[in-house]
This record gives C-alpha cells, structure tokens and sequence, in this order.
C-alpha cells in the first residue's frame, strides 16, 4: 500500500509538472503586452524607407522587427481609418467615411480591438490620438479603455506653445501653416503624450496591457520646435513634383481645403510657402519620432521588451504638393501606402522587410493571434503573423482604398457624395474606378502601372502596357466590391 500510495504521488507530481510547464499554460500565465503606436499623417518618409527624413528611433524599430513595404489603409483620412483598422472592418461595412461623425453613431455594438482585448483580461489604456474624436457629438469611447482618456480630444490647431514660453520671441518660419519658436518639446501635444505614457508605463507594467499611443504628429501645423527645424534644411528635402498625371480624371482630385481653405476663399501658395511646409513637414517626423523613442527607451528601462509587442503604424499617408494636391483624402498611392513595423518579442521578423500587401485592417486580427485571444470571425481583416514566420510569402492578391466625392460630402448642403471611388492595389498596379453614389454607373477610370510609373504620372487605363495587369487589378476589385451594388446601398 505504501508503494502504491507513493507512487500515486509521483505520478500526480508528472501530471502537474506536465500540465504547468506546457507551452500553452505558460502562455496563459505570461501574457504578452502590446504597444501600439499611431502616427498622424504620415507617409512613407522615414530612413528605414528610404527617405531623407531624420528618424532614429523609428529606423531602430525596424531593425528590431518586420518592415511592411506595402501596406495601405482603407480611407486616407483620420477617422474613416481609424475607425477601420481599430474594428478590423471595411468603411463600406462600418458605413463611415467622414471625419465629422464618431464611428459609434452608425455602429454602437461593434467591438473594437482594445476593448476586445479588455474583455479578455487586459488593462487598456489610450494616452493621445487614437481614436478620432474632436468635432464630433461623442468625446471618446469609454468602454474600450480600462481608464479615462488623454490628450484624445483636442483640435490640431490648438496645439500651441503657452504664451509665457513665447515671450521676446519671434516666428522664425513665417509661411502659412509653419511656425519655428524656440520652445521644449511637451510645449506642443507629442511631448505631453509622451511625457504621459512614461507616467502610465509605470501605472501598468506589473499587468498584461494594450497601451495606445496616438501622437499627433507629422499634421499640420507644421510647428515642431526649432530645433528639429535645423536638422532637416531646405537643401535635404526632395525636389516637389507638382505635376497631375496625364490622362487624368478629374474625380481624382480635390481642392486641398485642408491647408489651401475653403473655395472660394481659397488662397495660393508662394514657392517660399511651399518650401517652408515641405519642410516643417520633415521637421515634425523628426520630432514626433523623438517622442516615440522615449517610450521605447522607457519599455526597455522598465524591462518590458522581452514581453511586449510593438506595433507603429500611421493612419493614411499625405500629399505635400505632388499631384497639385495638398494634405489627404485621394486615391493615390502617397495617400494610402503607409509605414507599417511589427516588432514580436520573441525575434520572429527581426530585421526583416516584405513585399506582401497588407491592410491595415489586418492589424486587429494579427495581435489577436499573436496574445493568443480568442478568434473573432466578424472582422474583414485576415492575420498576418505568417509573415513573421515566412515574410517571402503574398498575403493579399490586392490592397483596397476608397474616398468619396466631395471628400467631405458631409459638410455640403447635399449632405451625401455624388461618387464613391475604389482603387485596388496589386503588386504591380493602381487601378481605380469612380462609381456614382446611387446608381453604381462607372465615371472615370485610372491606371498607374508601378514598374514603370511609381509615381503614378501617367494615366494608361486606355493603353495599358500590360494589358494582363489590368485585368488582373479588374478582377480583384470586382471580387471586393462588386459592381452589381451600388456604393449608396452597400
């Protein structure tokens, strides 16, 4: 009976140590953190990209995890696409295409990804732009987050030093929109984030997180502290291209209001004015990413890096002349390819770069997956965590992004667009097709055939070289959205 009794025992120990020390109980046991960090209108210009832009620590990132070369969101302007990628779903789906509405109004159920993460036993927190939610009838969005919100509710224009800071000085940018004082970094929004989310790094490290971090910039105004300015000389930005495409259509513009005001109060830019954004452009990348980097630096000081996921994105991507277009809100490839790096700590990507085209609607199901949450099946976006494994491997036949004309049909006295234009991108083309809002009749078409118009100069929809690439692109746009529907019953 002893013998038994004893080795009984022995075998319950087996159990237990088999049980308690299986991948997926210490998996349960050690959660991994995430922190997900959103740029504002930035493009793709950063070192790590290419660019001439000065970002050090952003550049570090993407050493440390996988660089996406061809991500793209769904609508090139602030809320439409965060409301996109923070659901995992489509606008057509949410019904969301303008800045001016809170995504809840159309959608008061939908779950979004911090708070499904909260559901599953997280602490979430939002510390800056996350969210967009200035100007509209709800501030914020309470049930996804474990505690209140800040610095989410504000207007870009207010983001201004306090008087006492500008005192006997003077604005050494004097162009519209630039503004170049002497003044420390949390005078303006990004140092205050940053400044916050060292403060609730703290508040949080002992506990799985999902921590937001929106800084706001690179937007306009274009007033990064002068310093930044002096790194980032007139000399190192890329020469301005204003030309539009030939063969263009004109749904393809708009009327860049966002920095060139309201018509017809419309006011011309000077080449000084031009050459003063362009930039106060590169010197707000600049700042922003030195806000970034003292969170990181902050994660590693608090010896969190080996647990958490990082993850930086930008909402959409922006014009700063090209095209004759100003700020966003087109189908153009520099309004919809954004900077996308996923850093696993466990190394997987580490250092690497893909070719796949992504959404940024992908990006809830890919931490899903990665935290090891459960699987929702409501979501538009598909995962992309085989990319970390096997970053050579395609993910999507074509990336989808929309924008409805006139870009802020909210505002009119029609109240509702006139089109709604879809444009796909597959690995070798931009075709886009400019369809009526009630009827679905096809207005005007566009094809920029990349291997040989990157820069997307040459309207070629009724000559393509490629013809096969054309009716590839045809193809996978139909397949997204057919023609069948009309855009004002999707």
């Amino acid at each position: 009976m002893i013998s038994v009794h004893r080795d009984m025992k022995i075998l319950t120990y087996c159990l237990l140590a088999i049980v308690f020390l299986s991948p997926t109980v210490r998996g349960a046991e050690q959660k991994k953190n995430v922190l997900f960090i959103v740029a504002d209108d930035l493009r793709v210009e950063l070192g790590c990209y290419g660019s001439t832009a000065h970002s050090p620590n952003i550049d570090a990132l993407a050493k440390q995890g996988l660089l996406f070369q061809h991500a793209y969101c769904q609508q090139a302007v602030c809320n439409p696409s965060r409301s996109s990628f923070l659901t995992g779903k489509r606008p057509d789906t949410l019904r969301h295409w303008v800045n001016g509405t809170h995504f809840r109004v159309k959608n008061p159920n939908v779950v979004t990804m911090p708070e499904w993460f909260k559901k599953q036993g997280y602490t979430t927190r939002n510390v800056g732009k996350i969210f967009h939610n200035w100007h509209t009838e709800v501030k914020g969005d309470r049930q996804s987050w474990s505690a209140d919100e800040f610095l989410h509710y504000a207007n870009h224009g207010k983001d201004v030093p306090a008087p006492k800071l500008l005192l006997d000085q003077q604005n050494q940018a004097t162009s519209r929109h630039c503004f170049r004082y002497d003044v420390p970094d949390d005078a303006y929004y990004d140092g205050q984030v940053a400044n916050e989310a060292l403060k609730v790094l703290s508040e949080i490290k002992n506990q799985p997180f999902f921590l937001a971090v929106g800084f706001w910039k690179p937007h306009a105004p274009f007033n990064a502290p002068a310093k930044y300015w002096k790194n980032n000389p007139v000399g190192g930005i890329p020469r301005l291209n204003p030309a539009r495409p030939k063969n263009s259509v004109e749904w393809a513009f708009h009327d860049s209001r966002e920095l060139m005001s309201i018509p017809p109060k419309q006011f011309t830019f000077t080449q000084d004015d031009v050459r003063a954004m362009r930039q106060g452009y590169f010197a707000n990348i600049e700042y922003m990413d030195a806000q970034l980097g003292r969170v990181i630096r902050e994660l590693d000081r608090l010896k969190l890096r080996d647990s958490t996921i990082i993850v930086f994105v930008s909402d959409h991507g922006y014009q700063l002349g090209e095209h004759g277009l100003w700020a966003k809100t087109s189908c153009f490839e520099l309004d919809a390819r954004v900077p996308l790096l996923i850093v696993d700590p466990s190394g997987q990507g580490k250092g690497k770069q893909t070719q796949a085209l992504a959404e940024l609607i992908d990006l809830f199901p890919t931490l899903v997956e990665m935290c090891g949450l459960p699987a929702r099946n409501d979501l538009d976006g598909k995962s992309l965590v085989h990319l970390l494994q096997q970053p050579e491997k395609p993910h999507r036949s074509g990336a989808l992004t929309q924008h409805p004309r006139p870009a802020y049909y909210d505002r009119t006295e029609k109240g509702i667009p006139d089109a709604m234009g879809y444009s796909i991108r597959t690995a070798d083309v931009r075709y886009t097709e400019w369809r009526d809002w009630e009827t679905g009749k096809i207005l005007g078409r566009e094809l920029y055939e990349h291997r040989t118009d990157p820069g997307e100069l040459n309207n070629t929809v009724d000559n393509p070289g490629a013809p096969e690439h054309l009716a590839t692109a045809i193809k996978e746009l139909h397949l997204l959205v057919p023609t069948s529907v009309p855009p004002a019953k999707r």
